[in-house]
């Protein structure tokens, strides 16, 4: 399977612009979660109205299979403004199950209370375990179990199909 990223790119920018507009979203903070979704985010952030850089999230205390998978040596840093009553814009690359996403929300609330969350993503493949749906979608793909999404870059930035196995 072959997937065209600029195209699900230009997708996603051309619903955030409109999204934004339509719900009067000025200013958001644009947050991306490690590691694709800051990827994402860096290529959305032309769509988006707002004067704020790039906000990043490390999610990996926040998982709930934290346990089970043990302390990963590769810990990035959270950027967070205040986010009290603004717009957030939460960005990822994939979507799958729901439980990335479930952790990014944990984490942006023990920061404060923003006005609203708008979920970006890039790829939902449709195998969500928990009621989480994103607002924006640059494409939706049906996959085998076995396969996977699998982004790579930032520069150049490229996806591809991998087997899981």
């Amino acid at each position: 399977m072959k997937l065209d990223l600029e195209h699900s790119l230009a997708s996603m920018k051309t619903q955030l612009a409109a999204y934004c507009e339509q719900k009067n979203i000025e200013d958001a903070i644009v947050v991306g979660i490690h590691t694709g979704g800051v990827w994402v985010a860096e290529r959305l952030m032309s769509a988006v109205p707002t004067n704020e850089p790039l906000a990043t999230l490390d999610i990996t205390f926040y998982r709930d299979d934290f346990t089970k998978a043990g302390l990963n040596p590769k810990v990035n840093q959270t950027l967070l403004p205040a986010i009290e009553d603004r717009h957030v814009i939460l960005v990822d690359d994939v979507l799958m199950s729901g439980r990335t996403i479930r952790a990014a929300m944990n984490e942006i609330f023990d920061f404060g209370r923003p006005a609203s969350v708008t979920l970006a993503i890039l790829y939902d493949l449709g195998q969500h375990e928990l009621p989480i749906a994103a607002d924006i979608v640059g494409e939706r793909l049906t996959l085998n179990p076995e396969q996977r999404v699998k982004l790579t870059g930032p520069k150049p930035l490229n996806v591809s199909v991998i087997d899981a196995h």
